[in-house]
């Protein structure tokens, strides 16, 4: 039977191999993201799904996206937490205040704002999947990157808790955490993480495969594979849980 799936965070990346992996399951998708000239392509590419520009972080604008949405679907089954950013680079003692609030409200707190309308409609029906985007940041340290981990170990923290609030209305909770994630978005994160160590970008590309048991990124496609098992019955019974899709990262001190 055809699911109702949303995901933000979905212009591009992780987030739209979500959406193309779902609707070629035969799911009906809608989702968002904050840029238009991402939603522009992703209608143009795929006209069935319901995509707009809504920044999660904006309360207006997501309650617009997510009134649509009920009104279209009057319900939704799985909702992927998806949009996150990677935020600034450096020690602590060299961030502003604005860049540290800038990168925890978008990881965690447009988080909050898409799983309270999930949790009402999906206590409501009686079922329901919510999946939350983290990162192996939320379960290790990870230097000259504090605001990231710092909301990446919340989202562990409210993955937990959700589980523990929605269970008994038989709504089910997790979290995916990815490694390095080969793509645009990572290439990026490298470049910052080189303008704040002086370290050249090929050298710290590689301490990512050194502290990973199978020495490997992953993929997009590697996390949707997740997404679609943790959305299928054979796991019904899985609720609460931090499903790492890394290789198995051992450390991410450099």
């Amino acid at each position: 039977m055809s699911r109702r799936v949303l995901i933000t965070g979905a212009g591009s990346g992780i987030g739209l191999t979500l959406a193309r992996r779902f609707a070629a399951e035969g799911d009906r998708v809608a989702l968002c993201d904050a840029r238009a000239d991402a939603i522009a392509k992703v209608q143009a590419e795929h006209p069935d799904f319901l995509a707009r520009q809504a920044d999660v972080i904006d309360e207006a604008q997501m309650d617009a996206f997510l009134s649509e949405v009920e009104t279209e679907w009057g319900g939704v089954d799985v909702v992927c937490a998806n949009a996150g950013t990677g935020g600034p680079a450096g020690r602590i003692e060299d961030m502003t205040y604005d860049d540290w609030k800038d990168c925890v409200a978008v990881n965690l707190f447009g988080t909050f704002l898409t799983c309270r309308w999930a949790a009402r409609l999906m206590r409501a029906q009686g079922h329901g999947l919510i999946i939350l985007t983290t990162s192996t940041a939320g379960l290790f340290g990870y230097p000259l990157r504090s605001p990231y981990a710092t909301a990446k170990w919340g989202l562990v923290g409210l993955t937990k808790t959700l589980a523990g609030e929605l269970g008994s209305a038989g709504v089910r909770v997790n979290a995916i955490a990815p490694g390095a994630v080969e793509g645009d978005r990572m290439e990026r994160v490298l470049a910052n993480e080189s303008a704040a160590s002086g370290r050249p970008i090929e050298e710290l590309r590689q301490t990512y495969v050194k502290g990973v048991s199978l020495k490997t990124w992953v993929s997009a496609d590697d996390l949707a594979d997740m997404a679609l098992f943790l959305a299928s019955s054979a796991a019904s019974k899985i609720s609460g849980q931090i499903m790492a899709v890394d290789g198995h990262t051992e450390s991410l001190v450099p």
